[in-house]
């Protein structure tokens, strides 16, 4: 088990070493953001169903269905499970854009560091420019890899939560 660890690790302390500490920063994105991700995917697959029977069992059961007050009840009953299924989503919104910019900032302090040598050695040969563009290209790509990687589970579960919010909807039959 621990052979089977210890190859990604490497790569993954070969990627950090390559790409400096904003690689870290994006890691600890990316950990957030599949987080947040893998927490909608259960709260879809096993909370939702069962709150949601619970509430249509709940309206079911009442005799008034046709009054002022009912119809507040009601459209409470869907609003609750609505701001339930997009709880957490603003800050996966916000993971997805955030991990580009850390590569950016990453892609300029690399770039920085070029120019630095630069002008301390006087002269732009290859050797001098290498290490800081190689810094700058890992944290632009990391960046870049980890904002796809969630951009459709984000843009997925804010429709699925529209979709079922209508389909409740639909439910709650008067």
């Amino acid at each position: 088990m621990a052979e089977l660890l210890q190859g990604p690790f490497e790569g993954f302390l070969a990627l950090l070493h390559a790409g400096g500490i904003y690689v870290l920063w994006i890691f600890l994105t990316s950990v957030l953001m599949w987080g947040l991700i893998f927490e909608r995917l259960w709260y879809f697959k096993v909370v939702l169903p069962s709150e949601a029977r619970r509430a249509l069992a709940e309206w079911h059961a009442r005799e008034d269905h046709d009054s002022w007050s009912a119809h507040q009840i009601r459209r409470a009953m869907i609003s609750r499970l609505n701001a339930n299924m997009v709880a957490n989503m603003p800050t996966l919104k916000v993971m997805v854009p955030l991990a580009p910019l850390l590569g950016l900032v990453g892609t300029v302090s690399g770039m920085l560091a070029v120019f630095d040598s630069m002008a301390a050695l006087g002269s732009a040969d290859a050797r001098t420019m290498s290490s800081g563009v190689s810094e700058a290209m890992n944290c632009t790509l990391t960046g870049l890899v980890v904002s796809i990687s969630g951009m459709y589970p984000a843009y997925y579960f804010q429709a699925k939560a529209k979709r079922l919010t209508e389909w409740l909807g639909d439910q709650f039959t008067y």
